[in-house]
């Protein structure tokens, strides 16, 4: 009995070692009989690696702008409200001031061309362009002169025409001037927005880390991503906002040094003119 059990797993295993050698030589007649098998698995590898590159290119970033306003809670998105409105108010207002200072300084450029060329008084204010601050201001020494009677006889002529002129001034500079505070204001404010939100954020992460209780990248990395992205905003919203205070400050200087220069000559023309009549 024994001799015949010997027998049988002696007989099985002759039969495997015979099976494993002829599986391996069967891989090895295999790989030598289709070479063009095996590159095309080398061509088809990097595909594969392509495949899956722009598959983990295309998932979405858990931690950017679109996860920030989907995840945040009503204070950080108040943030957000504000800065965008600080930002689209600040922009707004350059693209216009910057408009109203190119017209000031073409009409400033056609009252020297047209209105020193006439030879009345009253020609030459016809001549400028109507609702442009030159125009007001020759329209005001005009009403000034007329208006000089009654209580307002009794001031020298030369004193009432030249408070009617620095009126006008007045006016046009503060006009000039709108929109100046705003930017102001907002360079002054949207850092310490952006910071309000960075603390909230921070405020976040380390509430995730105590309800966790641990310190892990998973509970952090939301709200602190959040924090940093504050405060980029705000300081994204307030540079702009400054240069262009300081920008359109100097050119409003530029701007008024010419209405000046016009209202001290408008003043001798108008005082000329009254003493020849």
């Amino acid at each position: 009995m024994i001799q015949l059990k010997l027998m049988r797993l002696i007989a099985s295993t002759v039969c495997m070692v015979g099976l494993v050698l002829s599986t391996a030589s069967g891989a090895a007649h295999s790989q030598e009989k289709s070479p063009a098998a095996s590159q095309a698995s080398e061509i088809v590898s990097p595909v594969a690696a392509t495949a899956s590159i722009a598959t983990t290119t295309a998932v979405e970033n858990p931690y950017g702008l679109g996860s920030l306003w989907k995840t945040s809670d009503s204070v950080a998105k108040t943030v957000l409200v504000l800065l965008l409105i600080m930002s689209a108010g600040s922009w707004y207002i350059l693209v216009v001031k910057i408009l109203e200072q190119s017209k000031m300084m073409r009409q400033s450029k056609a009252a020297a061309k047209d209105f020193w060329s006439l030879g009345t008084f009253e020609q030459g204010a016809a001549a400028l362009e109507a609702g442009s601050p030159y125009r007001f201001m020759a329209d005001s020494a005009g009403r000034a002169v007329a208006r000089h009677e009654g209580l307002r006889g009794h001031v020298d002529l030369n004193e009432w025409v030249a408070t009617g002129i620095h009126r006008a001034v007045d006016r046009i500079q503060g006009k000039t001037q709108g929109g100046l505070a705003f930017l102001a204001t907002v360079g002054s404010v949207s850092p310490f927005v952006g910071l309000f939100g960075t603390v909230w954020g921070i405020y976040h992460a380390l509430t995730a880390i105590g309800i966790s209780g641990q310190a892990s990248i998973d509970k952090v990395a939301g709200p602190v991503g959040e924090a940093l992205i504050m405060t980029a905003i705000g300081l994204a919203v307030a540079v702009p906002a400054v240069l262009s205070y300081n920008w359109l400050v100097r050119r409003n200087k530029a701007v008024m040094d010419d209405v000046r220069a016009f209202s001290s000559e408008l003043h001798a023309v108008v005082l000329g003119s009254i003493n020849k009549a």
